[in-house]
This record gives C-alpha cells, sequence and structure tokens, in this order.
C-alpha cells in the first residue's frame, strides 16, 4: 500500500479494538450461537458489519460536525437506540423464562437468514457509541486532505474487521461444547444477557435526558 494510505492502520487498529469490546452486538451474537445455530450468528455478523460500515460512511463525511450542528438529533438517535436495547433485553428476558431447550439445526430458511441480517443491522445502528467511536476516530486521525478512494477503503475496511471478529465468536460459541455448556446454564444465560442488553440500554435513554 502506498505510503499515503499508511494513517488507515492506526485507524483499523483502534476500530478493531472497539469492536472486540464487550457490548450489544457482542451478547447478541453470543447469545445467538448459542442458543440458535451458527449459520444464524453469522447471518447477524454480517448485519453488524453492514451497520458498522454503514456508519464509517456516514461519519467520513462528518457525523460529529452534524450532531455538534443539531444537538437534538443525537439526543433522539440516543434515546431511541436505547429503547430498542431495552426492547431486545426484554425479549431475551423472555427466552430465559422458558425452560424448554433446543438448538435449531445449521439448515434455515432464506426468510430467517434475512431476519437475522435485518437484527445485526438493526442492532448496530442504535448503538450511540457506535457513532460517536467512528466520527470521533475519523474526526481525530484522518488527514486535512485525505487520498483518492478513502472513504471506499474505510467502508469495506471496516465491514471485513467487523464481520472477521464476530465471525469468529459465532464459531467458536456455536461449537458442540459452548451449546452444551448453554443447554445446562439456559435460563441464566439468557436472563443475564437480556439484563445486560437492556441496562445498557437504560443508560443511553438516561444520558439522553441527561444532555
Amino acid at each position: 500500500m502506498s505510503e499515503q494510505y499508511l494513517f488507515l492502520f492506526p485507524i483499523a487498529s483502534l476500530l478493531l479494538i472497539g469492536a472486540m469490546t464487550p457490548g450489544p452486538s457482542f451478547i447478541l451474537v453470543a447469545q445467538t450461537a448459542m442458543a440458535k445455530s451458527r449459520i444464524e450468528a453469522i447471518c447477524i455478523a454480517s448485519g453488524l458489519a453492514l451497520g458498522a460500515s454503514t456508519f464509517a460512511l456516514i461519519a467520513s463525511i462528518g457525523l460529529i460536525t452534524l450532531f455538534q450542528s443539531v444537538p437534538q438529533l443525537y439526543v433522539t438517535f440516543k434515546i431511541f437506540g436505547g429503547l430498542y436495547l431495552c426492547y431486545l433485553g426484554l425479549q431475551m428476558w423472555r427466552v430465559g423464562k422458558n425452560k424448554a431447550c433446543y438448538v435449531e439445526s445449521e439448515v434455515s430458511s432464506n426468510p430467517a437468514h434475512i431476519k437475522a441480517v435485518t437484527l445485526g443491522l438493526a442492532t448496530q445502528l442504535s448503538n450511540p457509541k457506535t457513532a460517536i467511536v467512528f466520527s470521533s476516530v475519523f474526526a481525530a486521525m484522518l488527514p486535512a486532505r485525505v487520498p483518492d478512494y478513502t472513504t471506499l477503503i474505510l467502508v469495506v475496511g471496516v465491514f471485513v474487521l467487523n464481520f472477521s471478529w464476530y465471525f469468529g465468536v459465532a464459531v467458536v460459541l456455536s461449537s458442540s461444547k459452548a451449546q452444551a455448556r448453554y443447554l445446562r446454564f439456559q435460563s441464566i444465560i439468557n436472563k443475564g444477557s437480556g439484563l445486560i442488553m437492556g441496562s445498557l440500554g437504560s443508560k443511553f435513554v438516561a444520558d439522553g435526558f441527561k444532555i
């Protein structure tokens, strides 16, 4: 790669660390991989990567400037994103109350695949911290004059980084050993995941009303 693109490496490193930090996205992939199937978890990983790429595209054209210019937009985004995460947490908690244990087969219908991708995309886009991370990193580390194709490289690179990480999580946690452990502690895992997801969503909502 030409030296003019070397600034992309520290950006990629920071964004990868951000993706690996446990949060709503990780919880969703992990819970799906253990409770359902590897293919569905991978579809969710695809949706999460698409969401991250969307933020990369928007951030590269000035998302942080937009939020600073229209503070109400950020507040609205933060509150509705938090409410969505609360909804996901409630769904996970309800599943945790169901004592029936099952693991879906690897064969699933196309509508289920599309639904999983959409769920991953919506979860990623609902996380206001992701938007701020991308905007802050880009604002701090992009040069004043970026070379041609920088936006394209960022969008594709972000997709590859995020998908690779969540794909790995899906594969590891969908192993027979991981699923066997899940079946033993299904209620605890689902309720715990729901509680964490709901807590994160509640914090986003509360922070939004403080702004």
